[in-house]
């Protein structure tokens, strides 16, 4: 139903008449008949009966009346919402890789304090199906990264934005660990350890082959673990070793962590989404408490962008 007709039967219901709806609309008498005919049509039952010279609502025009109070409401502050009149209000579905956790969950508590209209979602995946969640509509919103050696190609649907950077470390045991930025002659004295690779991020075992190979040999995958904890403890109790990105290095007793410099690159950070959804005022505020949280964890994080 068209909504100039639902204000019209909104102004009858109020004023009374036809003639009183014309004065405050600007409309011909004879145009607000005309409204009315094709609202009853639209509507499929009688909304108006003669009443003398006069009209009334029937039964069913009244409750149509009602609900257009509701509906005209609720148009009225969809449209001052994505006006950026009156505070946001709605679900973005946001999806994270697990060591985005000191961007995201800070970010998250700001947002739930100053807007607390907006709710947001949240689902662990890696970049990959991440990406893949974005273009079928299953996230509206996604950290994601891909490493400087290894860049991604991301989808043409989607719009990809940097939010920063962090350097990649080589998590080794501690026991005459060498803390200093590796070297390639450093890296081909490891050739014979065992390294550590994720069974689900493809590109971090694609990293380490890379690193390797520039360093003159193959390395041996001996474990493919997922959780950090488990990454950790292997390398602690001397069985391997393995690239870890910064915000996911802990303290632990027995690692010891040395920057790859130049010879890992570094993983670089993003947010991405639907090119069409970036107008919509809560993912764009979801995305601004991202960015100012990346500000304080991450290097390299760009300007906002206006």
């Amino acid at each position: 139903m068209d909504f100039t007709r639902l204000g019209l039967l909104v102004e009858l219901e109020r004023l009374g008449t036809m003639a009183a709806v014309s004065e405050v609309t600007g409309m011909s008498t004879s145009a607000v008949s005309k409204h009315f005919a094709v609202l009853e049509k639209e509507a499929g039952v009688p909304l108006l009966a003669p009443d003398g010279r006069r009209v009334r609502l029937t039964p069913a025009g009244r409750r149509l009346a009602e609900h257009a109070v509701d509906i005209l409401a609720r148009v009225e502050a969809a449209r001052a919402e994505f006006e950026g009149e009156g505070e946001p209000v709605g679900r973005v579905d946001l999806v994270m890789y697990t060591s985005a956790a000191p961007v995201v969950l800070p970010a998250l508590r700001r947002l739930r304090q100053d807007h607390p209209g907006i709710e947001v979602q949240l689902t662990e995946h890696e970049s990959e199906q991440a990406l893949t969640l974005l273009q079928t509509g299953g996230a509206d919103l996604g950290v994601v990264y891909q490493y400087s050696l290894l860049p991604r190609d991301f989808p043409g649907t989607l719009t990809v934005r940097p939010i920063g950077g962090e350097e990649l470390l080589l998590s080794q045991p501690s026991e005459g660990a060498d803390s200093r930025t590796l070297t390639r002659r450093r890296l081909r004295e490891l050739s014979g350890a065992s390294w550590i690779a994720s069974p689900y991020r493809g590109d971090e075992e694609a990293l380490v082959q890379r690193m390797c190979a520039d360093a003159g040999f193959t390395p041996r995958i001996a474990h493919r673990v997922d959780t950090l904890d488990l990454f950790e403890e292997l390398v602690a109790a001397g069985l391997g070793i393995g690239v870890v990105p910064r915000l996911a290095a802990v303290t632990r007793r027995g690692v010891a962590h040395a920057p790859l410099g130049e010879l890992g690159g570094v993983r670089e950070v993003f947010l991405a989404g639907r090119t069409g959804g970036w107008a919509w005022r809560p993912i764009q505020l979801v995305a601004r408490y991202l960015h100012e949280a990346a500000g304080e964890v991450l290097d390299d994080v760009p300007p906002l962008p206006a």
